[in-house]
């Protein structure tokens, strides 16, 4: 996949764009607001990383533009720590994500991945089909259907949505209140326990039906799908 790197963090920059070369795609870089908006106009761009304070166009005006021009390339907002007002703008925007300075580059990746597969018409990161794959997991999100090791597993609407949820961020924490808007439109209160309950008919029906433990709680984070092949449920 093609990446477009906006900051005017120039260190920074050339670490992202060296780790998406590293991981296989290929990435350019702007630095200031004006020319990455230009460069983020061409189809070939598969994603963005943009950062909300640039010189010229801030980030949130950047992504405004495209999305008022009917771009949908996918967009993943950089913020500093604590700028709650930002992230919210930005978001309203139009972006499909959002990551705090600093941050792992593996977390961004993973953001990259799930956005990018939430694109009409996306390939996936494969560049096969659509389908998700994690470890012994397949879902096909076109198809809405799930398998483990094979096996064709049945699923209510939002049981599957949680999963395909976890699979996105597969090792990475998704909180409560990000599948409380994924994937229940924010209907129900965070203090509601229809989560944890969907959760738990998941975690049978996907886990402990296989003598597995692969999605775990992180009590007061939110969830996990581990990434391990080897993560064997415990008596």
């Amino acid at each position: 996949m093609h990446f477009l790197v906006i900051d005017d963090e120039i260190r920074l920059v050339e670490l992202i764009v060296r780790y998406l070369r590293e991981s296989g795609h290929t990435a350019d870089s702007r630095y200031d607001g004006p020319g990455g908006l230009a460069a983020a106009r061409d189809p070939q761009v598969d994603a963005v990383v943009l950062d909300v304070m640039l010189p010229g166009m801030d980030g949130v005006e950047v992504c405004r533009t495209l999305r008022r021009e009917a771009n949908d390339v996918p967009v993943v907002l950089l913020t500093a720590r604590g700028a709650v007002a930002e992230r919210v703008a930005g978001l309203d925007a139009g972006a499909d994500d959002y990551l705090v300075k600093p941050f792992a580059m593996e977390e961004l990746h993973a953001r990259l991945r799930a956005i990018s597969r939430r694109r009409p018409g996306a390939d996936g990161l494969s560049g096969l089909d659509s389908r998700l794959e994690v470890g012994d997991l397949v879902l096909d999100p076109e198809a809405q259907r799930a398998w483990r090791d094979g096996t064709e597993l049945e699923l209510s609407r939002r049981e599957f949505a949680v999963l395909q949820v976890l699979m996105e961020n597969a090792g990475l924490v998704v909180s409560r209140s990000r599948l409380l808007d994924e994937v229940w439109d924010g209907e129900f209160d965070l203090r509601s326990n229809a989560i944890d309950v969907h959760v738990y008919k998941l975690r049978t029906k996907v886990d402990k039906a296989f003598g597995r433990s692969d999605i775990t709680t992180l009590r007061g984070r939110g969830y996990r799908l581990e990434t391990r092949r080897d993560t064997v449920a415990r008596p």
